[in-house]
This record gives C-alpha cells, structure tokens and sequence, in this order.
C-alpha cells in the first residue's frame, strides 16, 4: 500500500530527501514512494492545530523500523499547523513509520520511504573511533580541524555567505557556533515578542529556526561539522532572560532545538561554552541536560561541554570527547597526555588563544604560534582549534561574526590536515610519551617528530622504544624520512634509506650514516615511515 493510501483524516504528507540521488533505473522505487540517502534528511509533515500553545500542549513522535532496526524521532511544531518529523536513515533499504501523540489527527499516521546509498562526500555523521578519535560512519577517518566562528548565523546576509565562502576554501572541517546570539544584535531572535513587546519563552520564532537550519545544511553540502553551543554566558540587555530560563524552559527549549536538527548529520551539541561563567546552572542542571540531549537524539552526535574556571568531568557516560580551553598566553601540550591518561576519549582543544592582533590576552597570537599550538597538539595524539580576532575596517571578527580570514595560519593548518589525512588511519598517538612529547604516530609504522621553535641543523636518526608497545620496533627494520617546513608549507625527501640497529638504551638508533640535514629554521618536522 502506498504512502499516500495510508495517511487518513486529510492529513498531508510531504517526503524530501536532502542531498539524495535518483537510484539505478532498474532498481527505482514506485514514483509514490520517497527515497532519502543513507544519512540524509527525511522529512515529513502533517496537519494539526495551531490553536492554543502547540509548542507546549503538542506531543509527537514517530517509530521507525526497518528489519530488525528501529528508532523512535521525536517531532516538533513548525508553525501555521503544520507538524514535522525529520529522520536521519542510519541503513539503506525500506524503512517504515507510524506517529504517536496527544492529539488524534497527528496519531497513528503511517507511511514508508527507501533509503538508498549514499553518494558523493556523504560518509554519515562522525563517531568517535579508536578510543582517542573520530571516523564518519561509513568508516572513513574524520581529521578533525576545527574553527571558532560564534555567531556568524546571526549576521546579514551578505556576511553570512562570504563566511561560507571563506570556509569553503579554508582547510577547517568543524565550526564552533552558538546557537542563541550573544553580544551583537542579530536579525532576529529564537524567541518571539508580543504585540507589547514581552518575550514569549514558551514559544519559538519559527523563522530563526529555518534560517539556521539552512546555515546547518549548507555546512553539511561544504563538508562541515555545525558545532552547535547551546548555551553560553554572554547575553546582554535584553537578552540576559536566555541564561534564566527556569528548568521548564530550558528542557522546552533542548527538546525543540534536538528534535529540529538533530537529523542534520553534521549536528555535534556543546552544552555551552565556557559553563562555568552561566550562572545560575549547578553541575546537576547540566548533568540533567546532557541526559535530556543524549535521550531525545536518535543518532547519537557527538556531546560535549565548553570549560572555564572549572571543568565539567568528561568521563561521564553522556560526555562522546573532552572539549578544553587553554586560555594561557603559553599552551602546555604537556598537560594532553595527562588529559588523555585521565579521560580515555577524544581530546580536543577547542580554545587555545586566538589568532590576531586585539590587546586581549586570548586575540594576539601571532599566526606561526597558532601553527605551532596545532602540531604540539597533533603529537600529543589531541586536536585543536582555531580562532581569528584581527582588528579591521568593517569592525567584524572572524571567531565573532565571520567574514573573511585575515590571518596566515589557515594554509599551514590545510598542510598539517594533508600530512595527516595521508597518515594512520586509526590517527597519531603519542610515543614515548614521558620522554619525548614531540614525537607522534604508531609505533613501529609511521613517525612524526616536531621541533617547534627550536632550529637544528641535523638531526641523528633514532627511534624511541615505545613503552606501551616494546615489540613495535625491531633491528633492520627500514624507515624513508620527508623533512616537512609546517611553516613553508613544503616536503623534502631524504634520498636514503634508514635502516635500525640493535636497542640502546631507549631507543633504537639507525646504523651507517644517521644524520638528517635540516636547514637551521623553526617549526620544521619530520615524517618517518617504515618501508615494507
């Protein structure tokens, strides 16, 4: 029975399926059937009433089952009466629905649709893998290089689509952005106002939600992970109340934003950022949202937490990866490998300082420490974050509003994604890591060693014994060395091959000539990689 047959009470049903390609003639579906692509974006909508408050009074969901597969998607009101449910297919094949609610005319609607595979650069939504990494769902290995650009869905137009277009040739494959807007004004709010101009805080401004929800696709069609920042401490004016939301409000409004978007397979959710400066939020209010955002997302995104002043404890069950700020004007990667040792997940430094050149202890790096801070990280078996605060004549900030980047750290991170875009597939861990914080890879297979500020001219081949691993390593094992510039953006071979001799020591030194020539300069790196 068809989709169309199945739907009573006139309710109308409307199929779209982002980002999905027509399927193989031969294996077309009936023209009534939708079909979505694995990881795209069902969407359906039904009629029901727009009397009343249907953000509060209305409850919908719908439980979809494929084979042995089922998952239950909450639904939400779109406004003038119309009611959707948006569903991510995790499986190809046929996948069937049916709702429940409150209300009659929204219950018991059934309907069907075909997922097909995916196609282009859709590899699903990003999982963590290998403990202390992330991979897309197919399996394809996630590099994470991520920016900070708050509120940059909250400007013009026009600035909005040259921040897309700044992305879109930038290297950076994640975007911290914040959900609510903060100190600049935008073109509208996520809550409405009456007529006498008083918040409505149980309702929700429909329009600012679509606008983001375009700005949420259009990163996901660039490849671009949507950071999402639920909360944050920086509201001002008028727009203070969004930090005191009682505990209705604030589970109102968490529930809405996971049901809108949560289909979006580039979606992450940071609870907030910086939550240690919300006030009014105590560590069980923030327990209690995780557990709200985790149980109403079908799917699993990526969760974390935002820190300053103190740090939310990342090992609870509902936290997927650490998500740490290194406010000091001098960043100890030293502290990673301790961070790793305490919480065995993903490690991103969401926060280390900021490009630019604002008299501000977080908005003056230069932009070779930036590139600096991004390999120390990297070597340390974490990832980093980048940020922008150049002053300029339009009086807009990159890590603030978007735009254009001005700064010079951009190309040289795009260098480090294409180093280890190219490396281990299961992502770099640190090596020997209580000796030597400036060598990373996998132990016995692929090597990177950084020298950050230091200048050497040579540098004597000698791989450390790595201690979790003592059996990586064996005598006559061959290695090929590329003397990489990170700042240069440039890769040298080294027209030898290195051959290990017998452990001494801590390490396994090469035997025959053992230097590498390197050109005095900093920030240099080498690439070491067993030949078979």
């Amino acid at each position: 029975m068809s989709v169309w047959t199945k739907l009573r009470c006139g309710c109308v049903l409307l199929a779209v399926a982002v980002a999905a390609k027509a399927a193989p003639t031969d294996q077309s579906p009936p023209a009534t059937q939708p079909t979505v692509e694995q990881w795209g974006v069902f969407d359906t909508s039904l009629k029901g009433p727009s009397s009343g408050n249907p953000f509060v009074e209305v409850a919908l969901s719908a439980h979809f089952t494929s084979g042995n597969r089922s998952l239950d998607v909450p639904g939400f009101y779109d406004g003038d009466g119309n009611y959707r449910i948006r569903f991510m297919p995790p499986t190809q094949g046929e996948w069937e629905f049916r709702t429940t609610s409150n209300i009659s005319e929204l219950s018991d609607q059934t309907g069907e649709l075909r997922c097909i595979a995916p196609s282009g650069t859709n590899h699903g939504p990003v999982r963590v893998r290998n403990t202390y990494h992330f991979a897309y769902a197919d399996g394809t290995p996630f590099v994470l290089i991520g920016t900070t650009c708050y509120g940059w869905a909250q400007q013009p137009d026009a600035i909005e689509d040259r921040t897309l277009a700044s992305l879109k040739a930038s290297p950076f494959n994640k975007v911290r952005m914040r959900l609510l807007p903060g100190k600049t004004a935008p073109n509208f709010y996520p809550y409405p106002q009456d007529s006498a101009g008083k918040w409505e805080k149980d309702r929700f401004n429909i329009d600012y939600f679509r606008h983001l929800e375009k700005r949420i696709g259009q990163l996901g069609d660039q490849g671009i992970e949507a950071d999402l920042i639920l909360f944050d401490p920086y509201h001002k004016g008028e727009m203070q109340w969004f930090n005191t939301m009682d505990d209705a409000g604030d589970d109102l409004y968490l529930r809405y934003v996971v049901a809108r978007l949560s289909a979006y397979r580039n979606v992450w959710w940071s609870l907030a950022n910086e939550y240690g400066q919300v006030k009014g939020k105590t560590d069980a209010d923030w327990d209690h949202f995780f557990q709200v955002v985790a149980a109403k997302d079908p799917y699993g995104h990526p969760r974390s937490i935002h820190n300053a002043q103190k740090y939310y404890d990342p090992n609870k069950p509902w936290v997927t990866h650490a998500s740490i700020q290194n406010g000091s004007a001098v960043a100890d990667f030293g502290r990673a490998v301790l961070y790793r040792e305490l919480c065995p997940k993903p490690i991103v430094y969401d926060e280390i300082c900021y490009e630019g050149n604002i008299d501000r202890r977080w908005g003056h790096l230069s932009p070779e420490e930036m590139v600096k801070r991004f390999w120390l990280g990297t070597i340390a078996g974490t990832y980093v974050g980048h940020g922008e605060t150049y002053s300029n004549p339009d009086k807009i900030s990159w890590t603030s509003e978007g735009g254009e980047l001005l700064g010079h750290s951009a190309p040289r991170l795009a260098f480090l994604r294409q180093i280890l875009e190219s490396g281990p597939a299961d992502g770099i861990e640190p090596i020997d890591e209580f000796y030597n914080t400036h060598v990373g890879g996998k132990a016995g297979e692929y090597y990177l060693v950084y020298f950050g500020d230091e200048k050497p001219t040579q540098w004597t081949f000698s791989l450390p014994r790595d201690p979790p691993n003592k059996n990586a390593l064996a005598e006559g094992m061959k290695f090929h060395v590329d003397v990489l510039n990170t700042w240069n953006m440039t890769t040298t071979p080294v027209d030898r091959t290195f051959v290990i001799g017998k452990l001494a020591g801590a390490a396994y030194p090469a035997v025959g000539d053992p230097a590498v020539v390197l050109p005095g300069k900093p920030y240099m790196a080498l690439r070491i990689e067993r030949l078979k």
